[in-house]
């Protein structure tokens, strides 16, 4: 079942409860009741004469409390982490309808453009731009800026044969820059996209202990074009973008 959420800017974030943490809770339950049945059924029929040693069966039902209290616990614990996740997402929503800047090298082609920036940390002598789609074809190339510094690089959709792509097609930037030895500068790169949502996204993980079973966390991330940004790669709000190749 979702739970959906409405901010104030009218966005619907939609949140997936997680039912790892309560799928242990139903056969702790069976097992503790076919416990307590077993350990009725011994001490009513010990010898009195002979009565049973009850120091081990206080002991396992000792444990037994000690995993229900831990179960508790792991499940108060998922409580707090999804209420944390979802009043990220509400935290987010007011960034919807915002341009950012993002710590990814893709972004959507949105009215007929998309728009990077990349920095380079020395100068260079040659600077080659390459968009590719998401096939990992280049779709167009063109030369960049040698300055060192950050260069912002809006490109307006077209091929190098000057073929209109669609809007909504996702495209990475390349930059491919060499220094006056010609050995290879490694240039940071950026995109700038506009926030259409906002989600809260389930990831699952699995221990490799043969005694754990596998976790699920939450996140909120920022839906810009179809791509999924997260918090910590939000780099600017609204920025200024000044094309310069």
């Amino acid at each position: 079942m979702t739970a959906p959420v409405t901010s104030s800017s009218g966005v619907n974030v939609s949140t997936t409860p997680n039912s790892n943490a309560t799928n242990g809770v139903p056969n702790f339950t069976s097992n503790f009741n076919t416990f307590l049945t077993m350990l009725t059924t011994q001490l009513k029929n010990q010898d009195p004469l002979s009565p049973m040693d009850t120091s081990q069966f206080t002991q396992q039902l000792v444990s037994f409390s000690e995993v229900e209290q831990q179960i508790n616990t792991n499940n108060n614990l998922q409580q707090l982490i999804q209420l944390q996740t979802t009043n990220q997402a509400i935290s987010a929503a007011p960034l919807v309808g915002d341009t950012i800047q993002y710590n990814q090298d893709n972004a959507a082609l949105t009215s007929g453009s998309a728009a990077f920036s990349y920095t380079l940390p020395s100068n260079a002598t040659a600077t080659n731009l390459l968009v590719e789609d998401a096939s990992g074809n280049v779709v167009y190339q063109t030369t960049g800026s040698t300055a060192a510094g950050k260069h912002d690089f809006v490109w307006n959709g077209q091929t190098s044969t000057g073929v209109q792509m669609p809007n909504g097609g996702l495209y990475t930037l390349k930059v491919q820059a060499v220094d006056g030895t010609q050995n290879p500068i490694t240039a940071t790169i950026s995109s700038y996209g506009l926030v259409d949502g906002v989600n809260i996204v389930n990831s699952s993980s699995d221990s490799t202990s043969s005694s754990s079973s596998s976790s699920t966390t939450s996140q909120a991330v920022l839906d810009v074009g179809g791509i999924s940004v997260q918090m910590t790669e939000l780099m600017a709000v609204n920025p200024t973008i000044n094309p310069s190749n």
